[in-house]
């Protein structure tokens, strides 16, 4: 589809839509739904240093993780208005141990994965959160509607909460920013068609784990240092994957003697965001194979991970194979 930019995100959904004349509607009014519900959370994150939504609310999530008040409003909002919409059979939260099937879904033909608020403990000191989406067609009446493949995602995207609110998604035919204008309460048309940079000139690790990573992602930090590569790390997956989209460059979390399995969730944070990468020309792996062709065993399974321009993951993948 040929787009223009400063076109609203409805319209082009609905013009997107028009390319499939067996169409039913459904996945269009899924992503509306996913863009009110963002604007309710971009609303609240604007005004938390203002109103009693910042800190945590006393205990632990499924994930081990200490839950933020923004984490707990988020994943409500996000998971009410989606499951109100009567199109989701399910709603798969990081939040939440296991999976809601709301009532009046029992007809819906996708499953949802959510990553209601990526980074939210950065919220306090005002850097850059998001909102995760991943969504798949519904298999099966049970959780194995979430244990698909990550290529078989129907759409997938993320919204980033950060000095302008931005919507990127994909449906498998590019990917597409949208700028929410609050003058006019719209997300309107800003990055048509994302390509990543054939390489970058950025890397972005958490080096201070460099101690406990095995030697070839070891070999790869020092030989990117060697060549003049920048260091920028967020610590916020979603701000540091938004930067590597739109400049190229790599973003990695890979396991070490800690985290033997990484810590990145599969279906919340390595699948649609490396749904997105590959969608823009590059590369998302876990260091064995593609991230998109691994099929998850679990709600919450994490996994190490590597995305980011096309020739910087072949010099990456390359070293590992070696050791």
């Amino acid at each position: 589809m040929r787009v223009q930019k400063g076109i609203d995100l409805s319209r082009f959904i609905l013009e997107e839509e028009r390319r499939y004349p067996l169409a039913s509607g459904t996945l269009s009014r899924i992503l509306i739904s996913i863009e009110n519900a963002t604007k309710i959370i971009s609303s609240h994150i604007r005004k938390a240093g203002l109103v009693d939504v910042l800190g945590k609310v006393g205990r632990i999530n499924v994930q081990g993780e200490e839950v933020q008040k923004l984490d707990e409003l988020a994943n409500n909002w996000l998971v009410e208005h989606l499951a109100s919409t009567g199109d989701f059979f399910a709603v798969a939260s990081e939040e939440m141990e296991k999976a809601f099937f709301p009532a009046n879904g029992s007809d819906g033909k996708y499953v949802i994965s959510l990553d209601p608020l990526d980074g939210s403990s950065n919220v306090d000191v005002n850097i850059s959160v998001g909102t995760i989406f991943s969504i798949h067609k519904r298999i099966s009446d049970d959780d194995a509607s979430f244990l698909q493949e990550g290529r078989k995602q129907v759409a997938a995207g993320y919204v980033i909460y950060g000095s302008s609110t931005m919507l990127v998604y994909s449906t498998g035919n590019g990917v597409n920013g949208f700028t929410l204008d609050p003058a006019v309460g719209s997300f309107i048309l800003s990055h048509p068609n994302i390509k990543l940079p054939e390489r970058g000139k950025i890397y972005a690790f958490n080096e201070s784990n460099y101690k406990r990573w095995s030697n070839g992602i070891r070999r790869y930090v020092d030989t990117v240092k060697e060549k003049g590569y920048t260091l920028r790390y967020v610590a916020s997956m979603i701000a540091d994957v938004h930067r590597t989209l739109l400049k190229g460059g790599i973003f990695a979390y890979p396991a070490d003697n800690v985290n033997k399995n990484g810590k990145i969730r599969i279906l919340y944070e390595a699948n649609p965001l490396g749904f997105l990468i590959e969608q823009a020309g590059g590369i998302a792996s876990n260091g064995n194979s593609s991230i998109l062709d691994v099929k998850p065993e679990s709600l919450h399974q994490r996994t190490p991970i590597f995305m980011g321009s096309k020739a910087d993951m072949e010099e990456l993948l390359a070293i590992l194979k070696e050791g």
